[in-house]
């Protein structure tokens, strides 16, 4: 890899079972880019095959992203490079790659870890499994229709309903 070479590309590995990781893809993809951003799912055969040197279990376990000359960013370094790569949030990513504002965004990512792994103890004693939420004894999976969105909490989009013309669910207690 080469410490100097300018990056003119970013490949995101994100989690694409994790609804919250599934979201912020979906965020990143709408967001004007200075650098163009490529997401591809961690662990999946086609970041097996661009990248058969990272360890692909630790993909899932933290963001990674990897730059167009072979660097790799994991943890707040990937958030902020992530952020650097995006017109709007520029700014932010050079105040973020400060000492004080390192810490800031190693707790952002503390939190997002922590939610994840929420998410996932639900899944080891309720019956749902990793990137699945369950309240009230249902086990909310985007596979069946379910998606999470921070302003209006769990919809479900029933099936033959992908055109919009059918009002979607909410999740009990939303």
């Amino acid at each position: 890899m080469n410490a100097t070479a300018p990056v003119r590309r970013l490949t995101v590995l994100y989690d694409a079972e994790c609804s919250l990781c599934a979201f912020l893809r979906d965020w990143l993809l709408r967001q004007p880019k200075l650098v163009p951003l490529e997401l591809v799912p961690a662990a999946s055969e086609e970041a097996r095959g661009r990248f058969p040197g990272l360890d692909h279990g630790a993909t899932l376990e933290e963001i990674t992203v990897v730059g167009d000359a072979g660097q790799v960013y994991r943890g707040p370094a990937a958030w902020i490079v992530t952020l650097w790569a995006l017109r709007e949030y520029r700014p932010l990513a050079h105040r973020l790659s400060t000492p004080s504002g390192a810490r800031l965004a190693k707790g952002a990512v503390l939190a997002a870890a922590k939610w994840r792994g929420a998410q996932w103890n639900r899944g080891q004693g309720g019956g749902a499994h990793w990137g699945e939420a369950q309240w009230g004894g249902r086990v909310y999976r985007r596979a069946d229709g379910w998606a999470y969105d921070p302003d209006v909490g769990w919809t479900h989009t029933a099936p033959g309903c992908a055109d919009g013309t059918c009002a979607p669910d909410r999740a009990p207690g939303r």
